[in-house]
């Protein structure tokens, strides 16, 4: 079921400053998509390509080119607007509504809002907020942590150390996102943005302990609200029958919503420090941004030293003298 979000819901979010300027009215209206439409066109008659499924945005340019008409053409154009069925009108920089557009509005049903903001900063941060609402996501049992600016997301079967792991890592200074469940969404050109349950995201439960409040315990900068997942590290219990990966050479990925992200697979024996091998990964995942491979450069220097010996040897062979 597609997802939508409520005018109710949205006059909720602080940042954008809204204000109901028709009471109630429309209050339960649904929004179904990301995009915010100027309706400067519609306004002025021209409706053939309408986007009026989307937030319509009035700015100072529409509220000027409404005050220039008479009342009856104002009302006419605000009505060509309204009848299209528009989850909402927005008016920034807390201009008023002129008496025509809450008539009309009130009549069809149609919330108004207002906004302190300018045109373009309301703008920016209202698209932001919705596509981040709308975005595709997921769910992932796991721990995502921010490790030197780099988002880890531990996942495994339960009990294998994904939280105690987490744990370790805030004690040494880094920053928790999200414990036991992750959600996943999908922004534009392939990231993954990864945040917690708003209730349950900064508690942690540790086995033979219970539920901890980490912001509590470690201070505010032990906790972020969101991170980019950029690294899975998969847990599991040490196997001798499965061949790990001791060189590097071929990087496995794992496949979120369509995108790939770099995979690793960490096996845990008893002794083992995962913490540190935590902080590896993302030191490591660091150099590769900057185009620096360790297991590439290592095979480059054996191979240019295999054929440096080769070279000597073959010299060797067909020096008679």
């Amino acid at each position: 079921m597609p997802r939508t979000l409520s005018i109710s819901e949205l006059l909720k979010r602080a940042d954008l400053r809204l204000t109901s300027q028709t009471g109630d009215v429309g209050l339960t209206r649904q929004i179904a998509n990301s995009e915010v439409n100027r309706p400067g066109l519609a306004l002025a008659g021209f409706t053939a390509r309408f986007a009026h499924n989307r937030i319509q945005v009035l700015g100072e340019t529409e509220m000027m080119y409404l005050s220039s008409l008479s009342s009856a053409d104002r009302l006419k154009s605000i009505e060509t607007m309204l009848e299209f069925g528009i989850p909402c009108v927005i008016i920034t920089k807390a201009i008023p509504p002129p008496v025509e557009l809450a008539t009309a509005a009130t009549r069809l049903d149609t919330p108004v809002l207002g906004t302190s903001l300018s045109t373009v900063d309301f703008t920016h941060q209202l698209a932001d907020y919705l596509e981040a609402y709308f975005a595709p996501r997921t769910s992932v049992h796991g721990s995502l942590v921010d490790v030197y600016g780099i988002g880890l997301l531990f996942t495994g079967k339960s009990g294998i150390g994904k939280s105690e792991t987490a744990l370790d890592l805030v004690e040494r200074g880094h920053r928790l996102v999200a414990d036991d469940i992750v959600t996943i969404y999908q922004m534009k050109q392939g990231v993954l943005i990864g945040t917690g349950n708003e209730l349950l995201q900064h508690y942690m439960e540790i086995r033979g302990i219970g539920i901890i409040d980490i912001p509590s315990m470690f201070g505010i900068r032990a906790i972020r609200l969101k991170k980019r997942v950029e690294v899975e590290v998969h847990l599991v219990e040490w196997d001798d029958k499965v061949d790990y990966e001791r060189i590097g050479l071929e990087d496995k990925t794992k496949t979120i919503l369509g995108v790939e992200i770099p995979f690793v697979m960490t096996p845990i024996v008893p002794g083992k420090n995962i913490t540190v091998i935590a902080e590896v990964i993302a030191l490591n995942h660091l150099l590769k941004l900057v185009g620096q491979n360790p297991a590439q450069d290592l095979n480059r220097r054996l191979v240019d030293l295999m054929k440096l010996r080769a070279a000597d040897s073959k010299y060797l062979r067909e020096d008679f003298e």
